[in-house]
């Protein structure tokens, strides 16, 4: 199977074409940065950018399915990639008759979701963070879900909650539109939207994901996830 996956060298990216390599994929690796990406067997490299849609045409055309990782740090200032990115990827998708399509989003667009026992985050760091420094990242991940939602695409919408690198896949949990769970494993993300390239489970739904079996510092995740991003 030829599976695109843009944001390949992002840290979800990464584990997604790590994971659909060893699964016998032939993926096409898609990222503004081809140089830091190592050749294998198996694996294409496409510089492009996913706001230029003649680039993401080039990356499309030929594929079974197209697996979106893209993703931005948290900051004040307006964020158009998700939106722009994803209205892109569809289109070309089109073009070239490409139907399955599994783009991340995030937990945070549920309104109903509010982890059980967390209470320090759920009263002070979700409101701090989430709605307030992730605001126009999560504007723009809903006009994402939008466009989704209104194309005519096999597609799928994963929600993580809040992620953190782990070296390992773990038995993850899925549930539809929302789970209870704080946190996400981008290995556990990964694996989610790779399964599901071959099953019709989510299929025109959202399908959140959460990680149970290890659990992040809440200060470190903060410190790696908002501090140190925000100086590369």
């Amino acid at each position: 199977m030829r599976t695109v996956v843009f944001g390949a060298t992002g840290p979800t990216g990464r584990q997604i074409t790590q994971q659909a390599l060893a699964a016998g994929h032939e993926v096409v690796a898609v990222t503004r940065r081809p140089h830091d990406v190592r050749p294998r067997a198996g694996l294409t490299v496409v510089g492009a950018d996913v706001t230029d849609p003649e680039a993401v045409d080039r990356a499309v055309a030929g594929s079974d399915a197209v697996l979106s990782s893209l993703g931005v740090p948290l900051t004040p200032k307006p964020i158009s990639v998700y939106s722009r990115g994803n209205a892109n990827i569809i289109a070309a998708m089109h073009r070239h008759g490409v139907r399955r399509l599994v783009t991340v989003s995030s937990s945070v667009l549920d309104p109903t979701w509010r982890p059980s026992g967390e209470f320090f985050f759920n009263n002070v760091l979700d409101p701090l963070f989430n709605r307030r420094v992730g605001r126009t990242a999560h504007e723009d991940m809903r006009r994402m879900e939008t466009l989704v939602r209104e194309s005519d695409l096999d597609w799928t919408i994963a929600r993580p909650s809040g992620l953190f690198d782990h070296p390992t896949t773990t038995r993850y949990e899925v549930a539809e539109n929302v789970a209870d769970g704080l946190f996400t494993a981008r290995a556990d993300l990964a694996a989610s939207m790779l399964a599901q390239v071959t099953d019709d489970r989510f299929v025109k739904r959202a399908m959140a994901v959460i990680t149970t079996e290890v659990r992040p510092s809440i200060a470190g995740l903060l410190w790696r996830e908002a501090i140190t991003k925000k100086k590369k």
